[in-house]
């Protein structure tokens, strides 16, 4: 068998979901990402987004990157360990320590190198990561790009997880695990969790992306939702969600950033954050500070969806979040609905095999503060008429 030949199979299935309307991805916007959003000159509402406080498209966000552009130019032309360290990104991790109340922070070209560096830096031969099975796939191949072992836990199952500890005893471990899952919606268990790693003598890392400017009192994330902000050792997050760019950081004890610093793979060897996007999420970060009603507005959407939907009998698993899956449990019938829905006025993400397990495929659904009331009632009555259509409800 020819090395080329299974592309050549998988172009062929993507031909036919094509040709039959089914294919629902790299779809291209002509429009800012905002609650409404053009493709192909057609107008939809969109509930596909990360775009949890609607900042990307904010006046004083773009204001800030177009300024860092006039100072700095567009890029940085090598690594920050070497040529590509600007002041900016120093003052950037400072308020990110601040916002999140560690010692110290450390910036990324992206969420995905922060995982894939983070994990592979601590965990050496003879140590143990020990994840959660929904974990975003980032955590994943970070566990690949480490030396050390790496065990899986059923999701959220405290009794599984308490297990894999068992089995660690004599090594150095680590936990690594999402504080918002991000095709569930669901919420780790941090208590139960914080608890385990106490008694088993396991370090905790938080990967927040989907939780900073959502979830606790000041949008600082799961650890603060659980008042438990210094019993987690690391905090790791993107910029491409609440956070209006893309990028991503880890925030802990100065030391261990330190290390991390100096020997992760992904810091060294990537060029550094554009100036522009290192101004835009400073600015997001102060908005996040300054504008609670954003938080209050977007917890208001997520509550009438979250209703909504079962209201209407759709089936949203555990989800508790702005990130509210609609379960399908089949390949072509949510490749259909998403057809369906995009007809009818509304963007929506098809979520199948290996994204979620088989027998769990879904439509991922998530909110912005700057849906208004009248797009939403809009997405329910489209969810109705199209579920209907073909018999999901």
């Amino acid at each position: 068998m020819d090395l080329f030949e299974k592309c050549a199979q998988a172009t062929e299935f993507e031909s036919g979901l094509r040709q039959s309307g089914h294919y629902c991805f790299f779809r291209r916007l002509e429009s800012p990402q905002d609650s409404e959003v053009v493709i192909n000159g057609k107008k939809v509402i969109m509930i596909g987004s990360n775009n949890y406080l609607g900042l990307t498209n904010h006046p004083r966000v773009k204001e800030a990157a177009i300024k860092a552009i006039e100072k700095y130019g567009t890029g940085c032309a090598g690594s920050r360990f070497l040529n590509g360290n600007l002041e900016i990104h120093e003052e950037l991790e400072r308020k990110l320590a601040r916002f999140l109340r560690k010692e110290a922070a450390l910036v990324f070209a992206t969420g995905y190198q922060t995982n894939l560096g983070v994990i592979s830096a601590l965990v050496e031969r003879n140590d143990v990561a020990i994840i959660d099975m929904y974990d975003h796939a980032s955590i994943v191949d970070g566990c690949r790009l480490s030396f050390g072992e790496v065990k899986k836990y059923r999701h959220n199952d405290m009794d599984a997880l308490e297990k894999a500890l068992e089995g660690t005893r004599g090594k150095d471990k680590l936990i690594v695990v999402d504080g918002v899952f991000s095709m569930e919606g669901d919420i780790a268990d941090l208590p139960a969790i914080v608890k385990l790693a106490k008694a088993y003598g396991a370090r905790i890392m938080l990967d927040d992306a989907h939780a900073v400017g959502v979830l606790g009192e000041g949008g600082r994330g799961t650890a603060e939702h659980f008042g438990l902000e210094n019993e987690v050792d690391l905090i790791m997050g993107t910029h491409s969600k609440a956070l209006a760019a893309i990028g991503g950081y880890i925030a802990g004890p100065s030391d261990v950033i330190n290390w991390i610093k100096h020997v992760s793979r992904s810091m060294i060897f990537s060029a550094s954050l554009p100036p522009s996007l290192v101004a835009s999420v400073s600015t997001a970060l102060d908005i996040i500070e300054e504008l609670p009603e954003l938080r209050a507005r977007l917890w208001r959407n997520t509550h009438k969806m979250l209703n909504g939907y079962k209201t209407l009998g759709y089936d949203t698993g555990t989800s508790e979040t702005p990130i509210i899956p609609v379960v399908i449990k089949d390949t072509m019938k949510a490749y259909e609905m998403c057809r369906l829905l995009f007809e009818n006025g509304v963007f929506v993400n098809a979520v199948i095999s290996p994204a979620v397990p088989q027998g769990r495929e879904l439509l991922r659904t998530s909110y912005m503060a700057t849906h208004t009331e009248e797009q939403l009632d809009k997405v329910l009555a489209a969810f109705d008429k199209v579920g209907r259509q073909v018999g999901a409800i």
